[in-house]
Formats: C-alpha cells, sequence, structure tokens
C-alpha cells in the first residue's frame, strides 16, 4: 500500500514538473527563457502643461526681498537620441512675489523664459539642466508713486521629470533668474532683480 502511495506521488510530481516546463515555451516554440521586450519611454514631441511653486529673491542696492506664490503654463518640444534628450521649452509666469522696506516696495508681477533643455533618460524618468533667456516685469512704488519696467536676463537651472503614462509626465524644477539692472527714479539708483524658483508641474505629450 504504501508503495503504491510513493509511485502515484512520485507520478503526479512528474506530471506537475511536465506541465510547469512546458509553461516555460513560448507558444510556436522558441526559447524557454523568453521574456517580454520593457516598454522604452518616448519623450520626442510636443507638449504642454501647468506648474505651480514658490519664488524668492533680492533687489540688488536695497534691503527688499520680494517672495510669494508663482504659477503658469509651459509648453515645449523634444528631440531624443538614444538615452539623450535634447529640447526647447517656453513658460509664462503669474507671480505674488512682492516685498517692502521703508517707504519703498518692489514686486514681480509676471515673468517668463525661453530655455534649452539636455536631459538623460532612464527609460521613464529624465533629469535634466536648462538655461537660456529670461524676462519679466519689475514695479517700484513710493506712495503714490509707481514705475514700471521690463527686464530682460538670463535663467540656469535644474530639474528632473517622471513619465507617468505615454500622454502623462510631471516634473520638479529650480530655476535661478537674474532679470538685469535698469535705473529707477524713484529709487534714484540702479537696481537688478534676482530670484530663485522652485515649482512643480504636469505635462500632456502628443
Amino acid at each position: 500500500m504504501k508503495n503504491s502511495i510513493r509511485a502515484l506521488a512520485a507520478l503526479l510530481l512528474a506530471g506537475a514538473t511536465g506541465v510547469a516546463t512546458a509553461a516555460d515555451f513560448p507558444r510556436g516554440g522558441g526559447s524557454p527563457y523568453y521574456a517580454p521586450t520593457p516598454m522604452v519611454y518616448n519623450w520626442a514631441g510636443f507638449y504642454v502643461g501647468g506648474n505651480i511653486g514658490y519664488q524668492w529673491g533680492k533687489v540688488t542696492n536695497s534691503s527688499i526681498n520680494p517672495s510669494g506664490v508663482a504659477g503658469g503654463v509651459q509648453a515645449g518640444y523634444n528631440w531624443q537620441n538614444g538615452q539623450f534628450v535634447f529640447g526647447a521649452e517656453t513658460d509664462l509666469q503669474l507671480s505674488g512675489a512682492d516685498d517692502t522696506f521703508a517707504p519703498y516696495k518692489f514686486s514681480n508681477p509676471w515673468f517668463g523664459t525661453l530655455r534649452g533643455r539636455i536631459g538623460y533618460s532612464f527609460n521613464n524618468i529624465m533629469p535634466y539642466v536648462t538655461g537660456g533667456l529670461a524676462y519679466g516685469n519689475v514695479k517700484s512704488e513710493n506712495g503714490n508713486l509707481s514705475e514700471n519696467k521690463t527686464q530682460l536676463g538670463w535663467t540656469l537651472g535644474l530639474g528632473a521629470e517622471v513619465g507617468l503614462t505615454q500622454n502623462w509626465s510631471a516634473k520638479v524644477e529650480y530655476l535661478y533668474m537674474d532679470l538685469g539692472q535698469r535705473h529707477y527714479s524713484i529709487t534714484n539708483t540702479d537696481n537688478a532683480f534676482q530670484s530663485s524658483v522652485f515649482r512643480v508641474g504636469v505635462n500632456y505629450h502628443f
């Protein structure tokens, strides 16, 4: 009886092993070690999106340090060569950054950038560096007097973007901006606005 049970157990074990081995082979034959090719994320193409973050900075030749929430929209285009991703991006932001010291108040109601991007793709994760042109409005106030200047400068930064699906991605980004120096009659001196922006955003890829 014991021998019969042992023989039946051995037969069942052999059958199960055979089924498992057969399941390893793809239908139609081929290597038993076949595995599907992992999806390679495609960064190339046009995209649009939005962002929100925080801006903090300094007005030179003063003790004024404007800061506040900033947010806006961006659009760009990527070219991909292997794991390298090259792109161009523009954005336009509204900002609540302002500060008051003694009688003077400075604010940066809006700004924008036009930048190049160079990234390195780890499939759906892409760290990148970015830099280019920055421009924006700097407003100076003293009581009932106000003076607006549209200033032009430069920006440098870095970030990382993560592909959530083939059409949607999320990003985190830091930019340093220098909007250059202009003469303000209200302060009777030359003032420049330099700031940092940390923001998060999403993009839709076409």
